[in-house]
Formats: C-alpha cells, sequence, structure tokens
C-alpha cells in the first residue's frame, strides 16, 4: 500500500488555516496515488491549545472542521488528529473516510511531564481501533502511546495489525530526533510491525517540533525519513504483509497473548480506498542533521514561527559588540532575512572602542540595519533626578544596573514606534545565576538564546561562521573575554565561575536535578555551593524573562517548575 505522511506546520487555533492545510493534504495524497494519509496530533487546533480546551466553542469548532475534512475523503482515508467531546474530552484520532467519520480513536496514554499537561484538559481512552485497508491491517495510536513498551502497540500487533500508525506532536530537545526513532525500532521489532509516525513540524511558544517522521519496516529498518524543521510531504510504498512470516516464526507473540489478563475491545472498521498507485515509490531516508546544525535550525523555526505566527515583520536587538548579541543577530538574519532585522548599539562611558566597533561590523556583515544610540546623557539625566533621594548618588550595582535599564527603555521605545519586536540576547548560564537585570538586559518579547549553555553560544559562533562561509561575527569578538561593560575594567569572571567550571555545574544541577551531594563529589565544593545559592536566588527573575526556544531535556519555564519561596538547600 502507499502511506503519505502530512509533516505540517499547524497553527494553535486557527482553525480554519489548520483546515485548508489539511485539505491540501488530503488532495495531494490522492493525487500521488496513496490509500492512506497521516497528519499529526491534534492537527485540526495545532499542538498544544492548552486552556483553549476548556472552552465549548473551541470544541464545536473543531468537531466541525472534522465534518469538513471528512467530507473531502471519497476514495482515501484520512488520519486527522483532533480535539473530540463524547461525554467527556478526548485527544482522538479521527478516521475520516468516504465522506465521513467513520471511527474515533482516543488516545490512551496522557502525558503529564516535562512541558505536558494533558491530564489537565483529556480522558484517556481504552479501547483500540483497526482498520482493514484491503489486504492491510492498520492499528492507530498517538504519540505517547507508542512511547510506552507493550501495549497499546502490542495489542494492536496482536489483533492483526500490521502497520501501527502514529499520529504526534513531539517536541525538540537536542538529541531528541535520534532518540525518538531508537524508540520507534524497539516498537517496531517488539510487534513485528510496520511503523509509520507521522510528527507535527514549526514553533509554538517555547517549543519545537522537529518533524522527521519516519516509516520503518518490522525489522526496524527505516525505509523512508522526512527532513527536520520544515514542512514535508513525505510518500513512500510499504508492504505489510512480511510481517506476517515473521509473526509466524516469532513464538513470543503467542506467550504475550496468553499471558494477558484480559483483552482490550478492539473497533475493527472495513474501508476500501480507491485511489490508484503507478510506480514504486521509496525514497531515500534523509539524513539527521548534525547537533550544532540541528540547534541552529530549531533556534531559526522557534523564532520565525514566534515573530509570524504573531504578527510581526521585523525584530530589532541590541548589540553590545559581545558573543550572545553578535551570536543573537546572526541566528535572527538567517531565520528571518538581514532586511527585517535591527541592530543597535547603545554605548555608555564603559564601553571599549574594540566592541563599539564590533557591534558595528557584525550588523555590516550580516547587512542589517545599524544605528548608534549614545546612553550618557539618559543615564546623566536619571543620576540627577535621584540626586535628591539617594545620598552620596546612585553607586555600585544599582548604577550599574540603570545602564541596562536605560538600554531597556530604549529597546522598547523603538519596538513601540516601529512595531518591532525585542530580541533579548541573554544565554542560559547568565538567566541560571541571575546575571541579568530584570527591566535592563531581561527586555523584550523573545529570548532566544534562553535555553543555550554560554559555552554552547561559541560553539554555535563557530558553526554560524562555517554555515556562512566567512566570519560573520568577528574573530575578535568571539576571543574577547566576555564583559557585561558596567564599569571599568569589568569581567564576567568577576562575579561568576569561568563558564567551562560554570556549565557542567549548572547542566547536573538544573537538567539531571542532581543534589548537592551529589555535586559536590563530581565538582569544586566552593563552585557547587556558590552556583546553587544563584540559581536558587534567582527564580524570580526567571518568572518575568520572555519566552524561548527549548533547546534541552529541561529548559526554565515550562520544564523547570520551582518555588520562588523556598528554603530547601539541597
Amino acid at each position: 500500500m502507499r502511506v503519505a505522511l502530512a509533516q505540517l506546520d499547524h497553527v494553535v487555533g486557527d482553525i480554519d488555516r489548520n483546515r485548508e492545510r489539511i485539505l491540501g493534504g488530503i488532495a495531494d495524497a490522492r493525487a500521488a496515488g496513496a490509500q492512506l494519509v497521516v497528519f499529526p496530533e491534534l492537527a485540526t487546533t495545532g499542538y498544544p491549545p492548552e486552556d483553549l480546551l476548556l472552552r465549548p466553542g473551541f470544541i464545536r469548532a473543531a468537531h466541525h472542521s472534522v465534518e469538513t475534512i471528512a467530507a473531502a475523503t471519497d476514495g482515501i482515508v484520512a488520519l486527522v488528529g483532533t480535539p473530540w467531546f463524547d461525554r467527556d474530552l478526548a485527544n482522538a484520532c479521527a478516521v475520516c473516510a468516504d465522506g465521513a467519520v467513520r471511527a474515533i480513536y482516543r488516545k490512551h496514554f496522557l502525558p503529564n511531564y516535562g512541558v505536558f499537561d494533558e491530564h489537565r484538559y483529556f480522558a484517556e481512552g481504552r479501547s483500540l481501533v483497526v482498520l482493514e485497508l484491503g489486504e492491510t491491517s492498520v492499528g492507530i495510536t498517538i504519540c505517547e502511546d507508542v512511547w510506552q513498551p507493550g501495549p497499546p502497540a502490542t495489542d494492536l500487533a496482536l489483533a492483526g495489525a500490521q502497520l501501527i500508525v502514529n499520529l504526534s506532536a513531539s517536541p525538540f530537545h537536542v538529541g531528541k530526533a535520534e532518540e525518538r526513532e531508537e524508540m520507534l525500532v524497539t516498537r517496531a521489532r517488539d510487534s513485528r510491525s510496520f511503523v509509520a509516525f507521522c510528527n507535527l513540524v514549526g514553533g509554538q511558544d517555547e517549543l519545537v517540533f522537529d518533524g522527521h517522521s519516519v516509516v520503518l519496516d518490522a525489522d526496524g529498518d527505516v525505509l523512508a525519513r522526512a527532513p527536520g524543521f520544515r514542512e514535508h510531504f513525505l510518500v513512500v510504498d510499504i508492504d505489510p504483509a512480511d510481517a506476517i512470516g515473521q509473526r509466524l516464526r516469532d513464538a513470543r507473540r503467542r506467550e504475550l497473548g496468553r499471558s494477558r489478563e484480559s483483552v482490550p475491545t478492539v473497533e475493527v472498521v472495513e474501508l476500501t480506498p480507491q485511489t490508484t498507485r503507478t510506480g514504486e515509490l521509496a525514497p531515500a531516508p534523509t539524513p539527521f542533521e548534525p547537533e550544532l546544525e540541528q540547534m541552529r535550525l530549531a533556534l531559526g523555526l522557534g523564532l520565525r514561527d514566534y515573530v509570524e505566527k504573531n504578527g510581526f515583520r521585523d525584530v530589532i536587538i541590541g548589540v553590545s559588540g559581545g558573543i550572545d548579541s553578535a551570536v543573537t543577530a546572526a541566528l535572527c538574519a538567517d531565520a528571518l532575512g538581514p532586511d527585517r532585522v535591527h541592530c543597535v548599539s547603545m554605548p555608555s562611558r564603559y564601553s571599549s572602542d574594540a566592541t563599539r566597533s564590533d557591534a558595528r561590523l557584525v550588523a555590516e556583515a550580516l547587512g542589517c540595519s545599524f544605528r548608534e544610540i549614545p546612553i550618557e546623557s539618559s543615564v546623566g539625566a536619571f543620576h540627577d533626578a535621584l540626586a535628591a533621594e539617594i545620598e552620596g548618588g546612585l553607586t555600585g550595582l544599582a548604577a550599574e544596573n540603570l545602564q541596562a535599564r536605560v538600554r531597556g527603555v530604549i529597546l522598547m521605545a523603538l519596538s513601540n514606534s516601529h512595531g518591532w519586536l525585542v530580541v533579548s540576547t541573554g544565554n542560559k548560564s547568565e538567566l541560571a545565576v541571575g546575571y541579568s537585570t530584570l527591566y535592563g538586559d531581561m527586555v523584550g518579547g523573545f529570548s532566544l538564546l534562553k535555553d543555550v549553555f554560554k559555552t554552547d553560544v561559541y560553539r554555535l559562533a563557530e558553526h554560524l561562521n562555517a554555515h556562512a562561509g566567512r566570519d560573520v561575527i568577528p574573530r575578535t569578538t568571539i576571543e574577547r573575554a566576555p564583559s557585561a561593560e558596567l564599569r571599568d575594567d569589568q569581567r564576567d569572571s568577576d562575579s561568576l565561575p569561568p563558564y567551562d567550571l560554570l556549565d557542567p555545574v549548572l547542566q547536573a544541577f538544573v537538567e539531571e536535578d542532581h543534589s548537592r551531594e551529589e555535586l559536590a563529589e563530581e565538582f569544586d565544593h566552593d563552585v557547587v555551593e556558590r552556583v546553587i545559592a544563584l540559581v536558587d536566588r534567582a527564580e524570580y527573575k526567571r518568572r518575568q524573562a520572555p519566552p524561548g526556544v527549548k533547546l534541552r531535556p529541561k529548559a526554565f519555564g515550562r520544564d523547570r517548575r520551582t518555588p520562588i519561596t523556598n528554603r530547601f538547600l539541597g
């Protein structure tokens, strides 16, 4: 049979647009001679719709959309992810064929960890749906269903399914695509079934969905794989009858069947798609991108979708001549085009000639607009205004932070005047330890490097230069010791451990939840004590930070939820 996987970039809440994209996918699948076309999880509404699912009007609109989609399925079977209300709300797959909704499969396993919160919205499904498409039996699963070892995948195989289809919205982090496919290989082998996995692609607030849809045979060998981080229509011919012989020779499945305490209800739906296929389609699997390229693509996709789905055209960045703002500008220019990126340098008395020059150089190398707005007179006006209120005048940290906040005011004024989105430039290392100024360098509508450690910022800088084939980020910027330049001779290392020591501790503490005792066994005791104190103290800042692309297994915000008022010291 010929199967089509429609790896699409849906928009949360834009039910009309999503429906048109699905209808277009059905038409393309029919033209390609596919009998079956698969769309991502919650394709009608976009994923995750969050509390939109609590609005009855939203559920009704999704239901009407599915009915319209089903009316367009003469001669072809479409599996469409949608919320479905029948006594309770389900994360469902609508089986659309012959102009109607022929069956509903309800997701069994509802993830409630990390970024997921599905128990808040959905009831769990219990029964199975198997489609008889000519001589091929097709079992349906949704996302988390296939991550679980055993049922429902093994139950579907025992019910006769030769092809297990998975509608998914599986978000990205570095290494996720390879990890996910390794899991799918195991499911194919365990169930002795072909597997067709259709994943969402695109950015939604902090989340990026990477695509990488894939079809595997019953041995777990990849037959076809879609590229990552862009829409793709994957069409492939498969012969699931190949799995029958393997099952006859594999007695383990019979033992599994005998050991079951109960047998789930199986709804069997017989369908007869009538599309005609010619030739044979066996597209070569698209290889996975290397790690740094996946990071570049994920950051670009997350930024571009956030900008465009929220109605912005241009972005504005405060460029300091430092590595973070240079990498942010380069990623923005790469994702949006340089004509949509505006760089603003805001030097103070502490800004060196070298950083002022590099700020201009990076904008020129990227082809972005550039303007320089010195802040000394504005900072002086604040000092004058506060002189009578603060004995001895503004000094120390308050004076340093004032400069960052003046820059934030300038960026937001330009944003309001021109309609440009401010993209802030802080990285995960700084955000973790609070080395940032609230209402200053943290100001903005999107924080592109929010989940990128400082050491990875340097790696990305080198990769962006290699990708461009020239130094869009000046060598002097990469090689200069990092500094906020808020006082004379300031260096980041004055306030923080060196980043090559800091980042491994942060990864172990923030992402892997290692205890104080575990950290002390692996890292320098004084560094550990200092880092834990800084991370815990900075939680109130992170609550007020803009959203940014999730790039690591545990990002601040949706993933890591720590109380601000907290006295646990371990």
